[in-house]
């Protein structure tokens, strides 16, 4: 028997382990930072109560957003059947004038989770939500509606994050974003990792890791809901999902690393469920409406391929598109069918690098955004200020001194590359700015079409953010050694873990990439590494 699948908790022996409220102050001191105490193994932290997984919105528009929890089973209430509800959505945080209320039903098929389509709310107007359900009562979530299409907007403050291991280091990180009180959180990606805990990781210094758990390698649909149990646990996350709405979209340790559209690790039929398995997971555990969750039977139940890939407007402000890089792209170069792709190329060595015909986001969304932006020319009526792409990883081109190039990035995809350059330039945007994810370094880029006749041009700028909390694998000599064959890149870090705050005006987007001190501390405190700025029709970051 496979050993993940011998050390695999059954579902009476996961109840049981059901420890108390999951703060982070109750949870057993593991080992101090770098001291040479071993790691042990905590136990499960995740609450017993109905709504100890928290509260979340999302996918908020001038009248509506989704408000979702997912009830948590435990030995005291199994949660066999479906179970009935009620949701509660006021101007005021004490609920004294509740403007919207009702019913959903939490089933098993849904893992339990409960997706409400709040209606008929005013634009731009901030509110606050609850649940009740058998006698127990949800904490108080936050949320608000975007800006009417086309009105004006003084300013949209956002956070984009990506990639939160649970071993790797607490989330301290969203403690400081709440403080930042953002208006929306953009998530890139690797919401969750499929991983168990080393196996030696009782040997592990806390230098290299921060807190273990007892789960096996997520292989089946209840590995996949309890890892975002696990993660939803932390109180910082739940903190933050309850302050304002997200948009989230997801990359490849959602399923299995380095993973893209058919491609995975070992036999097809057994990579297909697998998938099918953690795309379910997914959509039970983030507050996504029925048209991207594609509802079925009344429940977030995606098919085989669901759609994820939509667009954001913020009044006349901001027009941000949220892609999906993982379910349609083509297999990394030179990747064998059912083998992990490698980690980087070598052009001379791979023509299949080179091929045109591969796509990174796959035809159907290629086309799709390619539309979208030119619809949003800065010519036309209605355009917005703001042109966001929001996708999973680094955009901008690397060149490696070793002339090898990353096989899972864009640098993977050079056609396909080349082709979203140019709908950004065929379409003449205002202002384009791309949020990226997944490598766990920050990276500033000015982004340039190096294969013009005018490769000086700067036809957009890019944030792509650390991580959460996730190691690097890299140093900075290297990284620095990067910086110093792309004159394009102007900052580069991969050994910060954070997030990205942006100021975004009609006259001015700020960047501050804001840092944690000591990841492996829940109370660590943050600073500011850098802040760069991007004036309204100059395109590419500057310094600030």
């Amino acid at each position: 028997m496979d050993q993940d699948l011998a050390q695999r908790p059954n579902r009476r022996q996961w109840l049981q382990g059901l420890g108390a409220l999951g703060l982070a102050a109750q949870l057993p001191v593991i080992a101090q930072a770098g001291s040479d105490a071993p790691l042990a193994m905590a136990p499960w932290p995740v609450s017993e109560q109905l709504f100890g997984l928290g509260v979340a919105s999302g996918e908020p528009d001038a009248s509506s957003v989704v408000l979702w929890t997912r009830l948590l089973p435990s030995a005291n209430t199994p949660l066999l059947r479906p179970v009935e509800v009620h949701w509660e959505l006021a101007q005021d945080a004490q609920f004294r004038q509740i403007l919207r209320q009702g019913e959903a039903m939490a089933s098993t098929d849904g893992g339990h989770s409960v997706h409400v389509l709040a209606q008929g709310l005013e634009a731009d107007r901030w509110y606050y939500y609850r649940f009740h359900c058998q006698g127990q009562t949800s904490a108080t979530g936050r949320t608000r509606t975007a800006p009417a299409a086309g009105a004006a907007v003084a300013q949209l403050r956002l956070v984009y994050a990506s990639c939160q291991r649970w071993e790797h280091g607490y989330y301290a990180a969203w403690r400081h974003a709440r403080e930042d009180d953002p208006d929306l959180v953009v998530f890139l990606g690797d919401y969750i990792y499929e991983y168990a805990s080393p196996a030696s990781a009782a040997k592990q210094k806390s230098s290299q890791l921060a807190r273990l758990h007892p789960l096996a390698h997520a292989v089946t649909l209840q590995d996949y809901r309890d890892r975002y149990a696990l993660h939803k646990s932390d109180p910082d996350l739940q903190a933050m999902h309850a302050h304002c709405p997200w948009l989230v979209t997801w990359d490849d340790h959602e399923v299995e690393d380095n993973y893209v559209g058919d491609y995975g690790v070992g036999k097809t039929q057994a990579f297909a469920a697998k998938r099918l398995a953690a795309y379910q997971a997914f959509y039970e555990n983030m507050p996504l409406r029925a048209s991207v969750a594609c509802k079925q039977a009344g429940l977030a139940l995606p098919p085989a391929h669901t759609p994820l890939y939509r667009q954001q407007g913020w009044g006349a402000l901001a027009d941000m598109w949220v892609l999906d890089a993982r379910q349609y792209r083509d297999a990394q170069a030179c990747r064998a069918v059912t083998e992990k792709s490698p980690a980087s190329v070598k052009a001379a060595d791979c023509t299949d690098l080179a091929r045109s015909s591969r796509s990174f986001l796959g035809w159907e969304q290629e086309r799709w955004l390619a539309a979208q932006l030119a619809s949003n020319r800065a010519a036309k009526p209605g355009s917005r200020r703001w042109s966001v792409i929001c996708q999973q990883t680094l955009f901008a081109a690397r060149h490696f001194a070793s002339g090898r190039t990353s096989a899972d990035t864009w640098d993977g995809y050079p056609a396909a590359r080349q082709r979203l350059l140019h709908a950004v330039a065929e379409a003449q945007l205002r202002n384009t700015v791309l949020l990226g994810g997944d490598i766990h370094q920050n990276y500033v880029c000015r982004i340039q079409d190096l294969e013009s006749a005018t490769p000086e041009r700067v036809l957009a700028s890019e944030f792509c953010g650390t991580s959460i909390s996730s190691h690097s694998g890299t140093t900075q000599a290297r990284v620095d050694a990067i910086v110093a064959h792309n004159p394009h890149v102007l900052l580069a870090r991969c050994d910060e873990r954070g997030y990205g705050l942006c100021d975004i005006t009609p006259k001015r987007w700020t960047t501050q990439l804001r840092v944690i001190n000591q990841p492996q501390y829940a109370n660590s405190g943050a600073h500011t590494l850098a802040r760069f700025v991007v004036e309204d029709q100059v395109a590419g970051p500057q310094w600030a």
